[in-house]
């Protein structure tokens, strides 16, 4: 990049190198004042706008050099003898004398001289040109304008090269002249503009290089970002100057705004503000409200604007006669007219107008008619402030889809699109139907979000064509996620999904879970229209591990392992238009294990190893084993959501039921539901709640013990991160923490548990009653964060897990002790205040000592909120939460931050 002293530096004698500096149009207004014929302004280039070039008069100035004084009796007009070219380097002269009309054999005239100096000044390929005639040899001299090297742009920050050198009309190897850099110097300063910076600023300068070349270089000053500083607002008296700004787009710069991009000044976004005006005020009833003129004023420095708004707000209007004259025999217009919301006497609204009319069209178009029109007649009267509306639905024929089109899909076969649709052709018109399909589309994921089935006029006017004008977008996801648990240190979790497979609209999908004690791999497969039938299916192949841990030693060591291998079939048939049913068939293979040398021991004596609880815990002990699952399964899905993938309206709700122990070992019945509802609340402010449940059962005794559930642990509910946020994975519900004694005295005796989390070990149980609840508000961003993919967010999480039977227990301490170890001289010693088979006590030695505590176990809701972010960034869907606990059990284990980042392919 050359700077102000790498130019300098180019002036050294024998490189003919010169600067130019022509200051911007709208800067100093000196080459527009030399052309306009006016004097320069002090300090001024000299014509022409080069400082440091010799002044070039206008054509029209210029003289032309006379050749020897004729002789007396000489005629003034002298035959032209010849015409030749001198100076030129890169032109041909035939290609010079092309440009002009001086020809051998003509007559040489002053004003035939001054025509060829204009025609070659018009080309602006020359930079200086003179014609001498000598005594009929005319002579051309000529001085090429130089080639241009490169083009540099120095002090832009804000707007980058590629977004500046393709709007400039000066090129690489292209023709130097002074207009087109006049005129890339003002188109600079307009893209500068857009940006709302006024005062920027743009100093072009020319280096010469040898071979008669230049490098221009424009030194651009950006300046400040010009913001609205104030918005005045003169002539309203009825509503305030804040609840009139506070309907515009455009807002006055203050600290708290400082991210939003409505205080920069835009010209359109001016004209848009008066129409929210207007907007405002005609729902308000002021009918002959006006805006009498909008001046910006931007201040001296350049730095800011001053809006000032003239307004008129007229008389306050109520509804007079509200009528409906219908011309479609279908239809009764005093029915209709009944059906309105205004009526006589009500605040005018034209608001109310705009949204009957678009709900008289879309009643018509339920019955068939595609174009009916439908017009508001307003009568006003200015006697007693009335304004009567009579809604006049003009005679159209009923019509019928001629043909469906589907354009613009590459990839996606035309019958993924077209099954979609709920009109076919020879059908009759229906607007509900139309609304629906293009949430069906949307739905699918494929597409732009902004999709609309476009309506056009058939061969006949009863025919009308539908078009489905998509634009695919990638439907590949790469899924990354990753944590921190005080459990399980990293956590890593990842999917590959291709939504539209082979442009089917099947889907398949490999994910896999990593951590420092789990792991899980999963295969699925979906085909959602079985052999083109309205018959979904799917595959789902599964392992997962799950390692739990102790401490022995002061050493971290895996525990409890259970390894689930397993697949599920699940198909689906529509019952209704939103409502489906699913079946489903799950096997499991589970195995838990426990490490024998770890924690087995001979309890009676006769060589048989089994679980000691005082080493693993007594619900691990009651885990272990090998068993299978033969789950039976179905589920009733009610759907009106307009999006599945982002809706903003429309509600669903799935209740699901699974028996298990049609084969297998284990037998339970489940039964969950959960319901969700969406809320547009305008503005780009979108509501939802959402609510789940779940109870499951055991269909048979386990043991006689009251403290062994029914219900194995691999069975039950559990609650936590993501379903829960604020809490980490597992983090809620009934559990068993082992904490271990600690010297707090000095004194060499352990007796206090350790308050350290991380130096416990944290045991979730589950439960057999689950719920869940969620409240949560998207708040809409401005244009330019719109314009980013982000989506923020506040919400409200609460639920509970619990009901498992209690183990045995003891207080100590006011703490709920399962058990309680202690030192006794060198050895230690570990006691059992009830053993697990109610026998003595058992010893044991190098053992350190805890205690154990079971916590949690209440259906008291756990309660947080939070701020969440959606942002379709770059590199793929990315997602950050930020919760607060506010209200938690006993052992509960909380987590502020989560994140999860993903891409698209």
């Amino acid at each position: 990049m050359i700077g102000r002293n790498a130019v300098r530096n180019l002036q050294a004698p024998g490189l003919g190198a010169f600067l130019l500096a022509t200051t911007a149009l709208a800067v100093v207004p000196s080459l527009a004042m030399a052309q306009a014929g006016g004097p320069p302004p002090r300090g001024a280039p000299p014509p022409g706008g080069m400082r440091g070039e010799p002044p070039v008069a206008p054509p029209e100035a210029r003289a032309v050099e006379p050749g020897p004084a004729a002789p007396e009796g000489t005629p003034a007009e002298q035959i032209i003898k010849s015409v030749t070219v001198q100076g030129s380097q890169r032109l041909e002269p035939d290609t010079i004398l092309s440009y002009i009309r001086l020809r051998p054999g003509q007559a040489y005239s002053q004003a035939a001289a001054d025509q060829a100096l204009k025609d070659l000044y018009a080309t602006e390929l020359f930079a200086d040109v003179s014609i001498r005639n000598n005594s009929g040899d005319v002579v051309v001299q000529v001085k090429e304008n130089p080639v241009i090297n490169r083009i540099i742009l120095e002090g832009n920050k804000r707007l980058k090269e590629d977004k500046i050198l393709p709007e400039i009309k000066l090129a690489a190897r292209q023709i130097f002249t002074r207009s087109k850099v006049r005129a890339d110097v003002a188109r600079i300063i307009e893209l500068y503009k857009r940006q709302g910076r006024f005062a920027a600023t743009v100093e072009p300068k020319m280096v010469m290089l040898d071979q008669n070349r230049v490098d221009i270089v424009f030194e651009i000053s950006e300046g400040p970002k010009s913001k609205v500083r104030q918005i005045n607002i003169i002539g309203n008296e009825k509503f305030s100057d804040s609840e009139l700004r506070g309907e515009m787009v455009t807002k006055q710069a203050r600290f708290f705004r400082l991210f939003s991009s409505g205080t920069s000044y835009d010209p359109d976004r001016l004209a848009f503000d008066q129409q929210k005006l207007r907007q405002f005020y005609l729902t308000e009833g002021y009918a002959d409200f006006r805006v009498v003129s909008a001046v910006a004023e931007l201040t001296p420095d350049k730095r800011d604007f001053i809006i000032t708004y003239v307004v008129e707000e007229g008389e306050r209007y109520k509804f007079g006669d509200v009528k409906v004259d219908s011309q479609i025999r279908d239809f009764d217009s005093e029915a209709l007219a009944k059906r309105l919301p205004m009526k006589a006497g009500d605040w005018y609204n034209a608001k109310m107008v705009e949204d009957q009319v678009d709900a008289l069209t879309e009643t018509a178009g339920a019955f068939g008619y595609a174009f009916a029109d439908v017009r508001p007649d307003f009568s006003r009267s200015k006697d007693d402030l009335t304004m009567s509306v009579n809604f006049r639905i003009a005679e159209a024929p009923r019509v019928y889809v001629e043909r469906v089109d589907v354009n613009g899909n590459t990839l996606t076969q035309d019958k993924v699109v077209r099954r979609e649709f709920r009109l076919a052709e020879g059908d009759a018109f229906n607007t509900f139907q139309i609304k629906r399909s293009t949430n069906r589309i949307k739905s699918l994921g494929y597409f732009q979000e902004k999709f609309e089935i476009e309506q056009k006029p058939g061969s006949a006017p009863d025919r009308i064509i539908l078009e489905a004008n998509v634009e695919e977008r990638p439907t590949g996801e790469l899924q990354l996620s990753a944590g921190f648990s005080s459990l399980e240190s990293f956590i890593f979790q990842g999917s590959i999904r291709q939504n539209n497979f082979r442009g089917r609209g099947q889907t398949i999908g490999l994910s896999v879970d990593y951590s420092r004690y789990t792991r899980s791999v999963q295969v699925s497969f979906t085909e959602p229209y079985l052999f083109d039938k309205n018959i979904s299916l799917g595959v789902d192949v599964y392992r997962r591990d799950l390692n739990s841990f102790n401490y022995f030693n002061s050493d971290r060591n895996t525990t409890y392992k259970q390894a689930t291998t397993g697949f599920q079939i699940r198909a689906g048939v529509p019952l209704t238009e939103y409502m489906s049913l699913i079946g489903r068939y799950t096997f499991n293979l589970d195995d838990v294990t426990l490490s024998k040398s770890q924690f087995y021991a001979d309890l009676n004596g006769d060589g048989v190893q089994t679980c000691e609880p005082l080493l693993a815990g007594r619900y691990l002990c009651d885990a272990i084993g090998k068993r299978t699952s033969s789950i039976i399964g179905a589920s009733v899905v009610y759907d009106t959501l307009d999006n599945r993938l982002r809706p903003s309206r429309g509600s669903q709700f799935v209740i699901g039921g699974d028996i298990a122990g049609l084969g297998g070992s284990v037998k339970y019945a489940r039964l969950t539901a959960n319901a969700a509802r969406f809320f547009p609340l305008g503005s780009g402010f979108i509501f939802s709640v959402r609510g789940e449940g779940g109870i499951i059962k055991a269909l048979g005794s386990r043991s006689d013990d009251p403290s062994i559930d029914d219900v194995r642990l691999t069975d039950r509910f559990f609650l936590g991160e993501p379903q829960i946020r604020g809490f980490d994975i597992r983090g809620v519900g009934p559990r068993v923490l082992r904490k271990y004694l600690v010297d707090t005295n000095g004194d060499g005796t352990v007796d206090t548990p350790s308050t350290d989390r991380n130096q416990w070990v944290d045991d979730a149980l589950g439960g057999k009653y689950y719920y869940l609840s969620r409240a949560e508000l998207e708040i809409p961003l401005g244009s330019g964060a719109r314009e980013l993919g982000l989506r923020p967010s506040i919400y409200l999480d609460a639920g509970a897990v619990w009901g498992v039977n209690r183990p045995q227990t003891q207080n100590v301490n006011s703490a709920v002790t399962l058990y309680r170890q202690t030192y006794q001289g060198t050895t230690t010693i570990v006691t059992s205040p009830t053993a697990p088979d109610n026998t003595a006590n058992t010893v044991y030695t190098a053992i350190p000592a805890y205690v154990e505590e079971y916590v949690g176990d209440t259906p008291s809701p756990r309660v947080s909120v939070g701020i969440g972010v959606n942002w379709n960034s770059p590199f793929g869907p990315f997602r950050l939460d930020f919760a607060k606990v506010l209200k938690k059990a006993n052992g509960d284990d909380p987590k502020t931050f989560t994140f999860n980042v993903g891409t698209q392919f």
